[in-house]
């Protein structure tokens, strides 16, 4: 019915606006177009790159950087996320490539595939300074699980470098404007990725994305470089044979020497939670596994009273209420990780009281009815013999960290039902 406005109309007038709304009922159909669904398919924490990491000035200037990625979930369409979060200057990228790989092991492309990407229309693009940017759309089929080469040009590389150091992947780069080439001839190496910061594929309207927030264990320190065998990975190719579950992405946002509570080697993932969380696209359960660095920082360079273990241990519980009520206020499940077994760790030397520490948060994990579901990686991953241990056969040696192996146990314990489970 058209407003009681239309009688206080002259006949002309009062003509003209109803032939108006109704050319405007007609038409609206064809301006609501059906919408791609966005998911993510691959992600990386950004951080500050510390300078035994970083390119160094003369290697960043003029420079063609191929990197590769492994995808989870598939799909005919792929925008790419760049990132200039941690730089102190503006990020100038004057062009930026995709194309299939021959082979993680290799910067050789498929020259057929190649596409340039475009940002509002242009092949380059200015980042400012703590910005990140999102292309356009491209077409480019890909099916699941499989690997993806960017490769972009910088002229002047800003001032502090954005990246991911724990890549477990080989990356590739020459001097001069070379996006397109089929292969980087003489190219160095280096098992790091810079800028870039993630994937998005058009995918079916069901699918979505599981974010395993986390430190070195999901970043995958002890993996395989170019093996994509993190747990995550292993994860990944589990929900591609289940029907039900092959529309999961698995985006992993662990970053080395991560804690929950005080900056390290990257942001606190309390800090992070906005970016590396919330902000991911098509995100609905995340996977929580942090707190060994901070039970073992507190003791690493001293000791402490127990009191300081106490205060430790309910800090790290407020954290996880925070994260759960954060999530939760954005419709994301949350699933709770208890914590690893670290004894014998050469890096931490963990006592009794910080095995204690550890036993207390797994206690309340595993108890306390705050995670919407929990997955006791603790239990997999323990020596029944000396259960404040890694189960030999899943140790990388160091005893902090599990070994292939070990990361293919941590995925084959979750059930796949957690993560098709509705949202809060």
């Amino acid at each position: 019915m058209l407003p009681t406005c239309i009688l206080d109309l002259n006949p002309c007038k009062a003509r003209n606006y109803v032939l108006t709304v109704a050319f405007l009922l007609f038409a609206a159909p064809v301006f609501c177009l059906a919408q791609d669904h966005w998911v993510g398919t691959w992600a990386a924490a950004q951080q500050l790159v510390e300078p035994r990491n970083a390119l160094s000035p003369q290697d960043a200037e003029d420079m063609t950087l191929r990197q590769i990625v492994h995808l989870s979930i598939g799909g005919s369409k792929l925008r790419l996320r760049l990132s200039n979060r941690f730089g102190k200057t503006p990020l100038h990228l004057t062009a930026v490539h995709l194309a299939l790989p021959v082979s993680p092991s290799s910067s050789r492309i498929q020259p057929t595939s190649d596409k340039a990407l475009t940002f509002s229309g242009a092949t380059e693009v200015i980042i400012p300074a703590g910005a990140e940017y999102v292309s356009d759309t491209v077409s480019f089929s890909v099916p699941p699980l499989s690997d993806v080469a960017i490769t972009l040009h910088t002229d002047q590389p800003p001032a502090e470098q954005t990246g991911h150091p724990g890549s477990r992947a080989t990356s590739y780069f020459v001097h001069g404007d070379q996006v397109a080439a089929p292969e980087l001839h003489g190219s160095q190496t280096t098992d790091h990725w810079y800028y870039i910061a993630g994937l998005d594929v058009a995918a079916s309207s069901n699918a979505s994305a599981t974010v395993a927030l986390g430190d070195s264990i999901t970043d995958g320190h002890g993996a395989t470089t170019n093996g994509n065998d993190r747990w995550t990975d292993v994860l990944a190719r589990r929900l591609q044979t289940t029907q039900q579950a092959a529309n999961i992405a698995v985006l992993n946002l662990g970053i080395g020497g991560n804690r929950l509570l005080e900056d390290g080697l990257g942001p606190n993932a309390m800090a992070r939670l906005d970016h590396d969380v919330i902000a991911q696209t098509g995100v609905r359960t995340l996977i929580v596994l942090e707190g060994i660095n901070d039970i073992g920082t507190l003791t690493r360079q001293t000791d402490a009273a127990p009191a300081q273990h106490q205060a430790l241990v309910q800090s790290i519980l407020s954290a996880y209420k925070q994260i759960i009520l954060r999530a939760h206020m954005h419709n994301i499940r949350v699933i709770g990780a208890t914590i690893l077994p670290f004894g014998g760790s050469s890096y931490y030397h963990p006592t009794a009281a910080n095995e204690a520490d550890r036993q207390a948060v797994n206690a309340w994990i595993r108890a306390s009815g705050q995670f919407d579901a929990i997955v006791d990686f603790d239990q997999i991953m323990r020596d029944p013999v000396h259960p404040e241990r890694l189960l030999p056969a899943y140790d990388s040696g160091d005893h902090l960290h599990p070994s292939p192996a070990g990361y293919a146990a941590m995925a084959n314990s979750i059930p796949l039902s957690l993560l098709l489970a509705p949202q809060p």
